[in-house]
């Protein structure tokens, strides 16, 4: 880990007080933020977290609001993360390592990236929020996890302001998981990510859904627009658009078992979906146990269970996150009673009811 200086005296920038929050976070969640400010620039952060500090306020960063759920109001100043910028370090024969601002949009950085020829995070396509947010969750989707990529996370420390760079071994990367969700939550403002790509046009493909996808059409020569095209198409026939029904995505990870326990489930549940992992554990579907439990397109009280995929949680109307984390908790009681296995949720949770 490498600490840097502070920079002095940053310029002003414009608090907003007592913002509506239900347009910047993707399941339409009404809640309100004590202070709320965007910044488009490493200089204005450092201005905002300076006006945390002196408004004597926790700060929350938010990205395009794609992995939160707002159960009430937020007592903080939240913070609307906007920089911008992808810049090229070092362009070898075989491979670019790239430094991306954590305000650019996921997708459109993964879809710019393959068309100057660079590979590696085609499976990674369509995947909401923004390049900051990726890193703390580790995303991952077909057979490809960021931390395969990712090189260095640059931040800025919410106490002082002071820079930090995190090598890929210091961020402790895990399925869904990093030391950002850990020890070093609530810690640190992520400006910038160092991920090192392949210039060699090779794809990974060796995902379920994706062998199916090619297997039905034969007549598409696997590259990685391909696979880039495949994901999205898939992406797409799965799940719902936030802007039309507004959700977070995936709201329950999979769970990762011991192999024993996962044997066992499967001699009782032999069509159980299991994927073995490098280190003997098991990974497990959540959405086939909690379709079995009978959650699939459950709607109450305006928020539910879409049709189509059972991991997605559905906002219908309602302003309430309290509301859909207690459906989340009933949820993962039931699949707990079921199949002894507990089910823990993937998006952020910030405010009280």
């Amino acid at each position: 880990m490498i600490i840097g200086s502070l920079v002095s005296n940053p310029k002003a920038v414009e608090i907003q007080r007592d913002k509506a929050l239900r347009g910047y976070n993707t399941l339409a969640l009404q809640a309100r933020a004590q202070a709320f400010v965007t910044v488009s620039s490493e200089e204005e952060l450092l201005a905002a977290l300076a006006q945390a500090r002196e408004l004597k306020l926790p700060l929350v960063p938010l990205g395009e609001g794609s992995n939160v759920v707002l159960a009430g109001d937020v007592d903080a100043l939240v913070l609307r993360q906007r920089c911008r910028g992808i810049q090229v370090l070092e362009l070898g024969k075989d491979s670019v390592t790239l430094r991306v601002a954590a305000g650019e949009n996921w997708h459109e950085f993964v879809h710019w990236a393959l068309q100057q020829g660079y590979y590696g995070l085609e499976n990674l396509a369509l995947i909401p929020g923004t390049v900051g947010a990726a890193p703390i969750q580790n995303i991952g989707a077909y057979g490809v996890e960021l931390c395969t990529t990712l090189q260095h996370v640059h931040a800025r420390e919410i106490a002082d302001g002071s820079a930090v760079s995190l090598a890929n071994e210091d961020c402790q990367f895990g399925y869904r998981d990093s030391i950002f969700k850990r020890e070093l939550r609530d810690r640190y403002v992520i400006t910038a990510i160092d991920l090192q790509l392949s210039r060699r046009a090779d794809v990974t493909t060796t995902y379920p859904a994706l062998t199916t996808y090619f297997g039905e059409h034969p007549h598409i020569e696997v590259t990685p627009q391909a696979v880039f095209d495949a994901v999205v198409a898939i992406r797409r026939s799965k799940l719902p658009d936030p802007a039309v029904v507004p959700n977070a995505g995936s709201f329950f990870k999979n769970p990762v078992i011991d192999a024993q326990v996962a044997a066992a489930l499967l001699a009782s549940h032999p069509d159980l979906p299991c994927f073995p992992q490098h280190d003997g554990s098991v990974k497990v579907s959540a959405a086939w146990m909690i379709e079995r439990c009978g959650w699939k397109g459950f709607r109450r009280d305006n928020v539910g269970v879409h049709e189509q995929h059972a991991l997605v949680l559905v906002n219908y109307g309602s302003d309430s996150g309290a509301q859909l984390l207690a459906l989340a908790r009933e949820i993962a009681l039931s699949v707990q009673n079921a199949y002894r296995i507990l089910l823990e949720i993937e998006p952020r949770v910030y405010g009280a009811a």
